[in-house]
């Protein structure tokens, strides 16, 4: 049991997945050079072992994420003010969302990172299925997404058609109130179990890692660098456009707040999530700062929670994104209009489907399911994402804890809850006490409400 908590800790996972790959690679140096085609199967097996059980989770995650999603939208508060802070709040998490995965396109399509001889090799082996996740015109994109009937999306693992189904059943569901209660409370226990499972299989990466580099290694050899290194450049730059350009913007022209005193008010809560990797511990930051800027503390007790579990522009729309474009380079696959389009359409969508969820995971998952990509390319992707992931996820989640007080702050000063007098006064960045589980914040006098 000691053995187990400790391998729960973010640094002891993050150490024995890069275990896994160094050993995956050395294995399959050693399997390629020695021409072992015995242990170049191992890892192969190993690697889809490995791959079948991340599939298994996918068609569940995705109809449960986004119904439950749907649905919790009724849970933003009463009465008209409520409802109004709330459509707002979830619009500009959809504007933001929209912007931010267009960068990240953008700086994926630039860097292309995972292009190269290993992407040629990969294509000369998965000609076929390359051609199979390529192309794809509006009438196709139609006939893909409707199902003959609901159980057959499921049962042929049609991805696009179950996210059809999920957004009308979600819609449907929130619009019959309390009686469709116990279909939303079975949907959310359903998606709690498979959340529960993939959570079991995610302690299984160092494995899965040893497998499928190994095998990769194997067979592509050593251009598995490059592609890792592009990889996390390209992530840090589209999260960097994010965080110091299209954020400044925001905040100078539509909420009226200087970039400036911004950053002074919420650096120590973007500081702490570059290190923490979580939006969920540096929450009380996060809302201090919000109230620090003048947002109403009553609407920022209301925002900041939602935010930090839906609102998620590096994880969950930069990320995916140039992730996806990665995992289609690796796998030699031409991305097609219509899977731009999707990438687009679950960044936007994210700030439900991944609400309360392993944000980058979920939205990566969702994002190569709906464009088509096969479950093989995906899992040898996120192997290599696991290797460098938490070097990525420092200028995510900045990313993301910036956002989600951006959001707050345009929406305050749209309906009259951000307080001048309080953002023009100096304030004393909240500071941290270490209470062993998450951060909190020693006394600091919150302004009157507006």
């Amino acid at each position: 049991m000691s053995f187990i908590r400790t391998y729960n800790k973010p640094s002891v996972f993050a150490g024995a997945v890069l275990g896994g790959l160094v050993l995956g690679v050395l294995l399959g140096v050693l399997a390629r050079t020695t021409e072992a085609q015995w242990l170049t199967d191992t890892l192969d097996q190993i690697g889809s072992v490995f791959t079948t059980l991340l599939q298994i989770a996918v068609i569940p995650l995705v109809f449960t994420a986004i119904v439950v999603g749907i649905s919790s939208l009724r849970n933003l508060g009463g009465g008209k003010t409520a409802a109004r802070l709330g459509g707002k709040t979830v619009l500009w998490f959809a504007i933001t969302s929209f912007i931010a995965v267009l960068i990240g396109i953008a700086v994926g399509k630039i860097v292309n990172p995972g292009s190269g001889g290993f992407a040629a090799e990969a294509t000369a082996k998965n000609t076929e299925r390359a051609a199979n996740a390529t192309g794809g015109s509006w009438t196709a994109f139609i006939e893909g997404l409707l199902p003959q009937n609901f159980f057959s999306a499921f049962a042929e693992g049609e991805t696009l058609q179950v996210l059809f189904l999920a957004i009308v059943f979600g819609a449907a569901a929130y619009s019959l109130g309390d009686r469709a209660k116990p279909f939303v409370d079975l949907t959310t226990s359903v998606f709690e179990i498979v959340q529960r499972y993939l959570g079991w299989i995610v302690r299984l990466a160092p494995l899965g890692v040893l497998g499928l580099i190994g095998a990769a290694v194997a067979n592509y050899g050593d251009a598995l660098l490059g592609p890792l290194a592009w990889l996390t450049g390209a992530v840090w730059i589209g999260a960097g456009l994010v965080l110091f350009v299209v954020y400044p913007i925001l905040l100078h022209f539509v909420a009226k707040v200087s970039p400036a005193k911004f950053f002074g008010k919420a650096w120590t809560a973007i500081q702490f999530a570059f290190v923490s990797q979580s939006s969920a511990a540096t929450l009380p930051l996060t809302r201090q700062s919000a109230v620090n800027l003048g947002v109403n503390p009553g609407y920022a007790s209301f925002a900041t929670p939602l935010a930090s579990a839906t609102k998620m522009d590096g994880c969950a729309a930069v990320f995916p994104a140039i992730g996806a474009i990665f995992i289609a380079n690796i796998s030699g696959v031409q991305l097609s209009v219509w899977q731009y389009v999707g990438i687009v359409f679950v960044a936007i969508f994210g700030a439900l489907a991944t609400a309360g969820t392993t944000g980058w995971l979920t939205a990566l998952t969702l994002t190569t399911g709906l464009i088509g990509l096969a479950p093989q390319q995906v899992a040898l992707g996120l192997a290599l994402i696991y290797s460098v992931n938490p070097i990525m996820d420092m200028a995510r989640t900045a990313t993301n804890v910036a956002g989600q007080i951006v959001v707050p702050t345009i929406v305050a000063r749209g309906e009259g809850l951000l307080d001048d007098e309080v953002l023009n006064t100096p304030s004393t960045p909240p500071l941290l006490t270490d209470t062993g589980d998450s951060p909190t914040r020693r006394h600091t006098p919150e302004p009157a409400p507006a």
